[in-house]
Parts: C-alpha cells; sequence; structure tokens
C-alpha cells in the first residue's frame, strides 16, 4: 500500500475539520485570485441589485486552489443555502433530477469534478441550466412519455480540474468562468498568516517564508504544512517558530526546500540513479518507486514538470538537468536542458571578450 503523502494524500477526519474552519468566508478574506475575485465580486454584486439568482459560474483549476471555498463564498454573498454534491456521484439522469427537483429558490447547487458526469446527466443539466426544466421519462419504449418539470432559478457553480473534458454546450452556459492560478510565495505567506492568527500560533516573518515557500504554490498544501509544524513545535516546547524550526520540522516530514515530497525525490532518483536520466517508460517508473502509474502521473508528475525538474517525451520520462543538480548528481554531458545552461555560458563568455577587446 503507498504511503500517504504529507503534501498530496488523503486526510483524517480532524484534518478536514480544521482545514474547513480556516476556510475564507467572504471574498474579502480571501487572499490571492486577485481577477478572478474582482470579477466574481461584480457578478455577485449585479445580480443582488436585480435581485435575481446569480449567473451559473464554473471555476476550473489544479486541486487545492479555492475552488471549493469559493462556491460557500458565492452562496453566503448571495446567502442562499448551498447544497454540495460531485460528478462521479451522478451517474444517472434521475440522480441530477432528485438533486435538482429538490433545489429550492436560490439555492446555490456545487458539483465538484463536474467533468466527471455521465452523458445523460450532461444532456439534462443543459436545459435545467438554461430554461430551469427537466425532462422526467415515465415508461419505457413506444409507450415513454416525458412530463416537463419547472425549476426554481438556482445558481449552479461547478468546478473542475481538467476544462478541456468538459463538452462545449455545457462549457458555454456558465455565465461566469474563472481560471484559479497557483500562487506566489507572497501570497502564500498572507494566507499562513491568517490561518496561524486562526490557529493562535506564533510564527515571525521568516517562518512564514520558509513554510510557504515549501508549498507548491497551493494554499491547501500551505495550511496542511503549518498544522504539522504547530505539531512540532508543540513537541518540542517551542513558542515561536522560525525559519529554523520551520525547515526542521519539515525536514523531518520529508519535505525539501523546493516542495518535493519522498514520491517526487524517489521518481527522480530512480530516473537518474536507475535509467540514467531517461526516457524510461511510465509503468516501469512506476514499477522502479514501487508505485502505481496512475499515482506518479497524477500525484508527482504535474508537479515535478511545472518546476522543470521532469520531461515527457514521446519515448518516455527524462529527468531535467535541474534534477540532477537538486538531488546533488554532476550533470552529464547531453542532458537535455543542460544545452541552454551552456549556451548561455558561451554568451556570456563572448560578452565578456568583447568587452575586453572594446
Amino acid at each position: 500500500m503507498a504511503e500517504q503523502s504529507l503534501v498530496s494524500g488523503g486526510e483524517e477526519p480532524e484534518e478536514r475539520v480544521i482545514e474547513a474552519a480556516l476556510r475564507p468566508k467572504n471574498l474579502h478574506d480571501f487572499v490571492g485570485q486577485h481577477r478572478v475575485r474582482k470579477q466574481l465580486a461584480l457578478v455577485l454584486e449585479a445580480s443582488k441589485m436585480r435581485g435575481r439568482s446569480a449567473d451559473h459560474v464554473l471555476m476550473s483549476g489544479p486541486p487545492g486552489l479555492g475552488k471549493t471555498t469559493l462556491a460557500m463564498i458565492i452562496a453566503a454573498e448571495m446567502n442562499a443555502p448551498l447544497r454540495i454534491s460531485s460528478g462521479p456521484a451522478i451517474q444517472h439522469a434521475g440522480d441530477l433530477a432528485a438533486i435538482l427537483s429538490s433545489l429550492s429558490e436560490g439555492e446555490v447547487l456545487f458539483l465538484d469534478e463536474i467533468h466527471r458526469m455521465s452523458r445523460p446527466a450532461e444532456e439534462m443539466l443543459y436545459m435545467a441550466m438554461e430554461d430551469f426544466r427537466v425532462d422526467i421519462v415515465v415508461g419505457k419504449g413506444a409507450g415513454a412519455t416525458a412530463i416537463p418539470l419547472e425549476l426554481p432559478p438556482f445558481t449552479l457553480v461547478g468546478a473542475t480540474t481538467r476544462a478541456g473534458l468538459l463538452p462545449g454546450p455545457l462549457r458555454d452556459r456558465f455565465g461566469f468562468t474563472g481560471h484559479l492560478e497557483f500562487y506566489s510565495v507572497a501570497e502564500l505567506e498572507l494566507v499562513l498568516r491568517r490561518s496561524a492568527g486562526l490557529l493562535d500560533l506564533k510564527v515571525n516573518s521568516a517562518g512564514f517564508t520558509e513554510i510557504a515557500g515549501r508549498s507548491r504554490g497551493t494554499p491547501r498544501i500551505a495550511n496542511r504544512l503549518l498544522r504539522r509544524v504547530r505539531d512540532w513545535a508543540l513537541v518540542h516546547g517551542i513558542d515561536q517558530i522560525d525559519a529554523r524550526s520551520a525547515s526542521a520540522a519539515l525536514d523531518m516530514y520529508e519535505v525539501d526546500e523546493r516542495g518535493l515530497d519522498r514520491l517526487d525525490r524517489s521518481v527522480l532518483e530512480a530516473l537518474i540513479t536507475k535509467f540514467n536520466g531517461g526516457p524510461v517508460g511510465l509503468s516501469t517508473l512506476a514499477i522502479a518507486v514501487g508505485e502505481e502509474p496512475e499515482t506518479v502521473e497524477t500525484v508527482a508528475e504535474p508537479f515535478l514538470v511545472r518546476e522543470g525538474l521532469l520531461g515527457r517525451t514521446p519515448r518516455g520520462r527524462i529527468a531535467m538537468a535541474s534534477a540532477w543538480t537538486h538531488l546533488g548528481y554532476a550533470v552529464p554531458a547531453g542532458v537535455f536542458g543542460q544545452e541552454t545552461l551552456a549556451l548561455f555560458g558561451e554568451d556570456e563568455n563572448h560578452a565578456e571578450s568583447v568587452d575586453t577587446i572594446g
């Protein structure tokens, strides 16, 4: 069984309760995503001025950036009840019809991973979003009849980590679409300062910077690491968390200075030491690190590719030059990514020789 990853694994019930308590309750307290937050505030304010339900909203982006939190904020800002479900839970049109028919006027329906809904449910959702009506089919074969069911006006908030998998007709029915970006270290520090205040933790500026730098640009991970640092400080009798104590705590949890965890380093280590940097197929690489291919592909790869440590080629995965350097290995000639470094080095030497001649 795979070990639970501190930065990307599942959570215990107590952890989910604490994480829910740390969620901002309004747009004013929501840190980061300035463009999306400003646009969404305008949409909600205009809806309140018209006295109508807000337009349907689609939120896309990687996990942990605040899509669920924004859905809760939309319901709070509109002073409306919130109903939460997910795409994988709606596999039949009847499942969706049961949810829609029980909505009250103005209610906000949040569908997480909306791209994983079944096709019949999607087609039913088209009419519900546009005309606030669904057709319930009664009977089978030639005797089947469609009974129209009127729905009260509601707001659908859809969230997806893979917007490209949404069919065009569904995507076009959303009145507002917002894409959430990864957070900068400075924005994550603001998230951590707010969370530390709610948890009654004493952390200095250097401590916040240290934790934020290891959080992979994701608020959910930043809050999780803050709680683990809190535990470490409590056990070691430390009143105020600084950079040294934060670093020591996260090193113990195997989260390094760039945010790589055990699985990330295992993947890079296997690529470098067992396959000479690659290329190597995903299945072979997964066997080498003792994980399932899906785990390597969905948990480790996205971050490693984004950080420029791992590359995906038609022939397989390769370790980039920065991966060799990060793990303390000398970069051999011919490793992808080294040519660019060498090219810049030649340019600088050439510039220096020109200056000398001049």
